[in-house]
């Protein structure tokens, strides 16, 4: 199994004259509801000794990772909006006693890549009790679901286009799941055949790894985002390139039009400005913003 490192990225060879970047967790793969729901946030009030309120932890962090337009945060963004979402919410506070995320909160907006290792490093400058706590509460997490997650199947359709994409396209992972995981999933199922890196957080944010792989090296319009989550949109958005989504909910529905359609627009040579609002519009409207007990 191979483990890659920013040099991969940075020295990327285009074989094609067109580029996809793809998430894993909830596009590829379909680990989202069983991930978070048995997962992460058991192991939140688990850690946090939440007990009291394990529903509004639940509905919190449901909403927070799954259900909003915050899906897909990095793990580490995705606890600091939870916290905050529970510190907001009196039937929360009035009954628990609940972490200020403020130092975590400093950390996420810090502009480091939001991995353990710099989280580790950050605990140590600062001194944070909960920095030190939350890097406790990862690395456990880690060990959680790589001994005792089931296999998560790819979602139906996805490996077909993995396929098709691998023939035109030079094709690599880009993800904020953690290498440990990530690596096992892509390695299990011998996806990786099909992409060339598979870069998670380790290697910095999705940003960064377009912007050395891809950015200088194919034309806008001649790279594609696919992913699931808003995050992946603004990063399409950011460097001006196509973005596809794989509609939560709707995932086989997603993978089938990228099949049928979506890609070949691509390679036409990428996605007219009313495609892409379409495509858009159909996502958002599936990822409110606010909180359904507000």
């Amino acid at each position: 199994m191979k483990e890659f490192t920013t040099d991969d990225l940075i020295n990327f060879l285009p074989r094609f004259r067109t580029f996809v970047g793809i998430d894993s967790d909830g596009c590829v793969f379909d680990t989202m509801e069983a991930k978070q729901k048995d997962f992460f946030h058991p192991a939140i009030i688990r850690h946090w000794k939440l007990e009291a309120i394990e529903p509004q932890v639940r509905a919190a962090a449901e909403f927070t990772y799954l259900h909003s337009v915050y899906r897909g945060l990095n793990r580490f963004l995705g606890l600091c909006k939870t916290f905050e979402l529970l510190n907001d919410w009196p039937e929360a506070h009035d009954y628990a006693t609940l972490p200020n995320p403020a130092d975590l909160r400093i950390y996420c907006d810090s502009g480091l890549p939001l991995s353990n290792a710099t989280l580790q490093t950050e605990a140590a400058r600062t001194g944070s009790s909960l920095l030190a706590a939350v890097l406790v509460w990862s690395l456990e997490l880690n060990i959680d679901i790589d001994q005792n997650m089931p296999d998560p199947p790819p979602f139906q359709g996805s490996e077909d286009a993995l396929k098709l994409i691998s023939a035109r396209s030079d094709v690599i992972v880009i993800s904020q799941t953690q290498a440990t995981a990530l690596l096992k999933d892509w390695y299990r199922d011998n996806l990786d055949r099909y992409v060339s890196v598979i870069a998670g957080p380790e290697l910095g944010s999705k940003i960064d790894h377009f912007t050395m792989a891809a950015v200088d090296r194919y034309s806008p319009k001649a790279i594609l985002m696919i992913g699931d989550a808003p995050g992946d949109m603004a990063t399409a958005e950011a460097i001006g390139c196509n973005f596809f989504p794989i509609n939560p909910g709707h995932e086989i529905e997603s993978w089938q039009c990228f099949i049928d359609e979506a890609y070949s627009e691509f390679l036409a040579g990428g996605f007219s400005l009313k495609y892409q609002q379409q495509l858009n519009h159909t996502f958002k409207s599936l990822l409110p913003r606010t909180p359904p007990w507000k």
